[in-house]
């Protein structure tokens, strides 16, 4: 892992679906490592991801972006989610490796990858961002279950606009949900809204580190 108080750097790790590869982003003083995965739509550039490892290693909360092996690879569709539980747990070692307590996150299809996985491996908690609810217009299509299943301290932040998952769908659970208001599946704001993209991360970023810390 890099040194504290470096710069964010690249790792590669060989999985049983691939390479993947990970960028730490450490905290001068790390307390506890969170580990995001990324949506079957995109990568670690995604605008939560990024706003999260920004923000929390001023905060003691390491954070490790990881990219599954078929983005690496540059394919442009993801596998099912069977391959992406094996590269997910194939990479976790190496974020296991520098001894913090980890959560277990993503975003979208890393979300449902997480709430599958995290015990089994030994996380702390899981991060669910954007969880996919549901198809778009499918609310019959529930994925509940993978969210309630998860055995884990879990909070969900979601768009008050997602059509994979509004919060008030959500059903009652042992997890936390927190709303950034007006947000998509990607966490884009309208104009119309009056929240600016900088303010609807703040939100998040604000949930998110509220939360960490009271499982720490």
């Amino acid at each position: 892992m890099t040194t504290p108080g470096t710069a964010p750097r690249t790792e590669t790790v060989d999985t049983d679906t691939g390479t993947a590869r990970i960028t730490w982003f450490p905290a001068p003083e790390p307390r506890l490592l969170l580990a995001l995965g990324h949506g079957a739509g995109g990568g670690i550039e995604a605008r939560d991801l990024r706003a999260l490892a920004g923000a929390l290693p001023a905060h003691g909360l390491s954070v490790a972006l990881v990219e599954q092996p078929w983005r690496v690879a540059g394919k442009k569709l993801a596998p099912a989610p069977k391959t992406l539980d094996t590269g997910w747990r194939g990479l976790w070692p190496a974020l296991a490796a520098p001894g913090l307590p980890v959560v277990a996150g993503g975003r979208s299809a890393g979300a449902r990858v997480a709430c599958r996985t995290a015990a089994g491996l030994g996380a702390r908690a899981v991060l669910a961002l954007s969880f996919p609810l549901h198809p778009p217009g499918r609310p019959e299509k529930s994925r509940a279950d993978e969210l309630l299943a998860s055995g884990l301290p879990t909070l969900v932040v979601q768009g008050g606009n997602d059509p994979f998952g509004r919060p008030a769908e959500f059903p009652p659970g042992e997890y936390r949900i927190a709303e950034v208001p007006h947000g998509d599946h990607g966490f884009a704001v309208p104009k119309r809204s009056g929240l600016t993209e900088d303010q609807a991360m703040e939100i998040l970023t604000t949930s998110v580190t509220g939360w960490l810390a009271g499982i720490m």
